[in-house]
């Protein structure tokens, strides 16, 4: 598809990211890559247990029951899972969500159109695929929203086992769908899977929320007030009858993530929050979940039956297409009627690869393929397998359309890198810094300080060698003459 035609517009998305930005996603992508090769690790476990002999023994940890009765937390391992460890990713998503709200890609209306509509289709298509597959299949609707996650971690993890040198711009724009998808996934589970509501359990969670974000306001400090009020507001929550990740999220909405720059602030409280959470969220929380739900039997028979029973098929052609065309085609839409224009460094193939690689939908696909089908067995099971075999075949569809472009990113990525001056920032950021072309003709002026001295060196002993070889031929000829007649 051919990139939009542009009038009077000097503006471009997918472009360079500002210094401040490419260091923040750098950290957070590095921080969910090992995130999500653990993840994948947890996940292939899970399976490798769930269809071994030892798959009785995997029944029997998902469902021993621990915690207080008393309190309704007599939960299974499972269970806590779900709610208790994605909490934890869900908090660290609101932080991300709250900063890019105030001081990332989204606090400018216009350039958060672009992500914003984009994730907004690569949600709302899979959901429509799979309504469609159903309808026509005769299958259940309740899993329309299955399809509509994008697992951001193990989409970083697929990049880092291919090897492709994504450029950051890439990066960033499939973060920051991640953090719009997160956002309206919460909404989903808060909206469209709460049955039933205990009001007293809700008013005592609001009202802790409450004195949370006072707490934050009036600076207290210390992991020792925040964590057990955490877990109150958390143990409430989910007694409320609304999912307990709600809890995890709105705490991180709470946080501020602007610095204050008369206080000294190199960083604000979310960024400081987030910085030792997120290891724990991605390296310990998701993991484990993923080890409690991706355990499903993969014989003949269930895979067979992801491409032959609608709901299955629906999560599928969801994840592989409904992702792709969503993101895809809301991206070239949205700079189609905004009069952007795509970065001169990047073709709309690029934005293509990216649409299917959101469609690795894992974590938050799982969660809700739970709360679809909570009562059939069977159908959950098969919801997990078809989100494990649609994020399969989304990142084989990934990896050949961005290895057919590694080259370019390849030179795109070590332009990027390039820091000619040594001064910890790259070279690229610094093309119009008076100090920097200093800096860099004092490189060059001792580079070829030490080219001339090495020349003269050079000179010196071929000068040398050049009097030794003439005195040598002086020599022999006076041997010659003086010899007898």
């Amino acid at each position: 598809m051919a990139t939009p035609r542009t009038r009077n517009t000097s503006r471009k998305f997918l472009g360079r990211l500002s210094l401040p930005e490419r260091t923040f996603v750098a950290d957070a992508l590095r921080t969910e890559t090992v995130g999500g090769m653990l993840l994948l690790v947890a996940a292939v476990a899970a399976l490798i247990w769930a269809n071994t002999p030892l798959k009785d023994s995997y029944e029997t940890v998902l469902d021993f029951h621990v915690g207080p009765a008393a309190l309704g937390l007599h939960l299974s391992l499972q269970h806590w899972a779900a709610d208790g460890l994605l909490a934890i990713f869900f908090f660290v998503a609101g932080i991300e969500l709250k900063r890019e709200l105030v001081a990332g890609d989204l606090r400018d209306p216009r350039a958060a159109a672009l992500p914003v509509v984009a994730a907004l289709c690569g949600m709302a298509v899979p959901a429509l695929v799979y309504t469609l597959t159903n309808i026509t299949g005769g299958g259940s609707l309740a899993g329309w929203a299955v399809p509509t996650a994008t697992d951001i971690a193990f989409a970083l993890a697929v990049l880092a086992v291919i090897g492709t040198s994504l450029p950051s711009a890439l990066r960033a724009f499939l973060l920051t769908l991640a953090v719009v998808d997160d956002l309206f996934a919460i909404l989903i589970i808060a909206v469209f899977f709460t049955d039933t509501l205990n009001f007293a359990a809700l008013g005592g969670a609001l009202v802790g929320l409450g004195v949370f974000w006072l707490l934050l306001r009036k600076g207290v400090r210390g992991w020792y007030v925040y964590v057990p009020l955490a877990l109150v507001i958390w143990g409430l929550m989910y007694n409320s009858g609304i999912h307990a990740t709600i809890a995890g999220v709105s705490m991180g909405l709470m946080l501020r993530c602007t610095t204050r720059t008369e206080d000294g602030e190199e960083r604000s409280p979310g960024e400081r929050v987030e910085h030792l959470v997120r290891p724990l969220s991605a390296g310990l929380a998701v993991p484990l979940f993923a080890l409690f739900s991706a355990g499903v039997s993969v014989s003949g028979g269930v895979l067979g039956d992801v491409f032959t029973q609608p709901e299955t098929l629906g999560v599928m052609l969801g994840l592989v297409i409904g992702k792709t065309v969503g993101i895809f085609g809301g991206t070239w839409l949205t700079a189609r009627f905004t009069r952007a224009s795509l970065s001169d460094d990047l073709a709309w193939a690029d934005v293509f690869a990216v649409a299917s690689l959101a469609g690795i939908g894992f974590t938050v696909s799982l969660l809700i393929g739970e709360l679809a089908f909570d009562g059939d067995p069977a159908l959950t099971d098969g919801a997990k397998a078809a989100v494990l075999t649609g994020s399969l075949i989304a990142a084989l569809a990934a990896t050949v359309l961005l290895k057919i472009r590694n080259a370019r990113y390849r030179q795109l990525w070590e332009a990027e890198e390039r820091d000619d001056d040594r001064d910890g920032i790259p070279d690229i950021y610094e093309e119009h810094d008076p100090a920097y072309h200093l800096r860099m003709a004092d490189i060059y002026e001792g580079k070829a300080a030490e080219h001339r001295r090495i020349a003269a060196l050079k000179a010196a002993e071929l000068e040398a060698a050049e009097r030794d070889r003439l005195a040598e031929v002086a020599g022999g000829a006076g041997d010659v003459g003086d010899g007898p007649a």
